[in-house]
């Protein structure tokens, strides 16, 4: 799985991190938590999925966030629950949420992708030094996911990513572009609190068999539709560092949701 351009790289490992994110853990750990989310499952009342068309509404717009270029996807996602497959089953929630895809049973799903908007101070080409290249290397790619559904499935989706979580921790592997890729380790962490629920959780993935990288995935359920993020910062490809989603897009999309 040998690749030399960068772009390459960054694009297959991309890809690689869509399975590998959801695996994580959720912010609401411990018994009496799924005790919780257990009683609020079954008391929630009965409700209607939004369309896709609805969700493409509700997917956050230039105007309405700032520091960010909004796009309507990216080529390197899969466009399909099809073209995401997991040796485990348990794991294919997190891959699909990675994907921006819907977790759960739906066919209600839009996505879109937020990149860090990056202003170089320089006013001409020769003004250009080596740190405003370095600079503009340092892009932080965001995926965002959109999924409704009817009743509660929202709820059983969310329960699947976070049974995901456990269930894979040791790690699975996907095909991604032809060539199975390997998710090594699955990490719980703690999320941003936003919504009714959330599930974050750390992937680290094997990179072209030389060495590993750390990406982060959050799934956010509101009522009965759930956002599910992704980044990608490529510089952190080359150093290691795990790429952070940025708190200003989780708490954006999540306020339009609600």
């Amino acid at each position: 799985m040998k690749r030399s351009s960068g772009a390459r790289l960054c694009a297959t490992a991309a890809v690689s991190a869509l399975s590998l994110a959801l695996v994580t853990g959720c912010s609401d750990s411990g018994k009496d938590s799924d005790d919780a989310k257990e009683s609020a499952s079954s008391s929630a009342p009965a409700a209607k999925a939004l369309t896709a068309a609805d969700l493409e509404k509700l997917l956050l717009t230039q105007s309405e966030i700032k520091g960010f270029k909004v796009a309507s996807g990216d080529d390197t996602m899969p466009k399909s629950k099809d073209q995401v497959k997991t040796d485990k089953a348990q794991c294919a929630p997190l891959a699909w949420a990675t994907a921006g895809l819907a977790p759960g049973d739906t066919d209600a799903n839009a996505s879109n992708s937020l990149t860090e908007d990056k202003t170089s101070k320089a006013t001409s080409p020769a003004d250009i030094d080596e740190a405003d290249i370095e600079d503009a290397l340092k892009v932080r790619l965001t995926f965002v996911g959109l999924s409704s559904y009817e009743g509660d499935g929202a709820q059983k989706a969310m329960k699947a990513v976070s049974d995901g979580v456990t269930a894979c921790s040791g790690g699975y592997g996907f095909p991604a572009e032809g060539e199975k890729t390997k998710v090594t380790k699955v990490a719980a962490e703690k999320g941003s609190g936003s919504g009714d629920e959330t599930v974050a959780f750390s992937s680290d993935i094997d990179v072209d068999g030389e060495g590993t990288a750390t990406f982060h995935t959050e799934v956010v359920r509101s009522g009965n539709t759930i956002a599910t993020f992704y980044t990608v910062d490529f510089a952190s490809l080359a150093s290691g560092e795990p790429a952070e989603i940025p708190a200003a897009v989780i708490e954006a999309q999540v306020a339009k949701v609600r």
